[in-house]
């Protein structure tokens, strides 16, 4: 599938993974304070922001999009990150193609996860999800008249606010979703579940510097998982943003930034 991206810059090659619901617009800020460092890439992923739509939405099939499009647009290896399920695209791709990569970059999210219907994330997605799939934008005549009908069903202000940014107008002036919601909805027990389980014997990925990063208000990453972790990635090495939650890259975007730059500098 041949992915929209955003490209910014120049130098060493970094590609930067969104997350669910999320776009490469979400990355903007800080593509542009990397790119004085790095060559940067931000695509959005299928059935996300501008990339194609497909019923099929499995970790195996969002690394293989990335494939096309680093054999179309780079040249050499570099430096992949992703946030919460491009994290997880991140991390299988690692898996696979690990001889392409210099560095891996994950945040806020393991490598384990669960595809049970009680899950805390599989519950919260679910019910996000059910809302915008019985909300119809074309409808409604304002983006305020649409955010007033989620605030029935998601009462969160932040996340209500993320959602509306995959509101657009259609060629006939009408509201409608950038993204792919019941492929979404139908995929959900592959988007929760992990790229590894921690019984797995996996032959280490090693060669490249692999930092994940969690929120220090974020409950995504269990440190006590991080010995896990290592089994697969050695050199892991976790850091913490303090006083961030899930969305680091949207509160703490110098903070995030500086793990990048760090990276390359070897520090």
């Amino acid at each position: 599938m041949k992915l929209f991206f955003r490209k910014y810059g120049n130098g060493p090659s970094l590609v930067i993974l969104h997350g669910l619901y999320g776009s490469s617009d979400n990355w903007a800020t800080i593509a542009g304070k990397l790119s004085l460092h790095f060559s940067v890439i931000i695509p959005d992923l299928r059935n996300h922001g501008q990339s194609p739509h497909s019923d099929v939405h499995s970790y195996n099939a969002m690394a293989d999009d990335l494939n096309e499009l680093v054999k179309d647009n780079l040249k050499g290896k570099f430096i992949l990150a992703g946030h919460s399920m491009g994290g997880k695209v991140a991390m299988n791709f690692a898996l696979k193609w690990p001889e392409m990569l210099n560095g891996l970059v994950i945040i806020d999210v393991s490598p384990f996860g669960s595809t049970d219907p009680q899950n805390p994330f599989f519950r919260e997605h679910k019910e996000i999800l059910d809302s915008i799939v019985s909300l119809y934008p074309g409808s409604f005549k304002s983006r305020n008249e649409i955010e007033t009908a989620l605030s029935e069903q998601i009462h969160s202000g932040r996340t209500r606010g993320f959602i509306m940014k995959n509101i657009r107008r259609t060629s006939e002036g009408n509201f409608d979703w950038k993204l792919n919601a019941n492929a979404l909805l139908s995929n959900l027990s592959l988007i929760t579940d992990g790229v590894i389980k921690k019984e797995d014997n996996i032959f280490p990925v090693s060669g490249f510097p692999v930092v994940f990063v969690r929120g220090g208000n974020s409950n995504y990453i269990d440190p006590g998982d991080f010995k896990a972790i290592q089994r697969t990635f050695p050199s892991a090495e976790l850091v913490t943003i303090k006083d961030a939650g899930h969305w680091i890259h949207a509160e703490k975007p110098d903070e995030l930034s500086r793990v990048f730059v760090d990276l390359i500098k070897g520090d």
